[in-house]
């Protein structure tokens, strides 16, 4: 009878929890089969070394943080504001994929590669930002700043230590993604006036 093999998704699920609780640093071939329970030499079986496993694992975070995440958002359908915040809570209020995420951003500010990794993901989610808001909100500028600052609530505030008096930080995110997904009072004329003054200025 063959040795059973441990399955190559495990070894990426077991990355996976070592990067979010300790970094990169932390995905190391022998911790990970002490915690699956099999030598290292079945490691070799599913890939040809350590990098390998890490790019198999930004491969995983990389599809279940878009393109599952987007599947379903529009599989669900709803208001524009609905799918805004499915995809939120899907991604940054997940106990999975939150930790991992943000351990990925950390690793970013010191390896080009994740780094490139991590702007074509956040590309992708800030384009559901701006296609959804622009369904609400005909100023192309602030289709933009309320993207980048919905983008970035959902993401500082995981960051932010500061206390909000008598008010709950989830009742204070829950005004402000009222305040940044309401429909906008300036309609598609008075958009269009700022942009032609712009684009009539001349440099200088």
């Amino acid at each position: 009878m063959g040795v059973t093999r441990t399955p190559r998704d495990k070894w990426i699920e077991e990355g996976l929890r070592a990067l979010a609780a300790g970094g990169p640093d932390a995905v190391r071939v022998e911790v990970l089969a002490k915690h699956l329970g099999v030598t290292k030499g079945g490691f070799y079986g599913s890939f040809t070394d350590r990098d390998a496993l890490l790019g198999a694992m930004l491969d995983t975070w990389e599809r279940e943080s878009t393109d599952e995440v987007l599947d379903r958002v529009e599989r669900e359908g709803g208001a524009p504001r609905t799918k805004i915040k499915r995809a939120g809570v899907l991604t940054f209020s997940s106990d999975r994929l939150l930790p991992i995420d943000l351990a990925i951003r950390a690793w970013a500010r010191r390896d080009q590669g994740v780094a490139e990794r991590l702007r074509r993901v956040d590309n992708r989610r800030m384009a559901l930002l701006r296609e959804m808001i622009g369904t609400f909100c005909a100023d192309p500028e602030e289709v933009e700043a309320r993207s980048l600052l919905a983008f970035c609530v959902a993401i500082g505030e995981h960051f932010l230590a500061a206390d909000h008096g008598t008010r709950t930080r989830g009742q204070v995110l829950t005004r402000a993604a009222d305040l940044l997904l309401e429909p906008s009072t300036t309609t598609a004329a008075e958009a269009e006036r700022p942009a032609r003054r712009r684009a009539g200025r001349r440099p200088r």
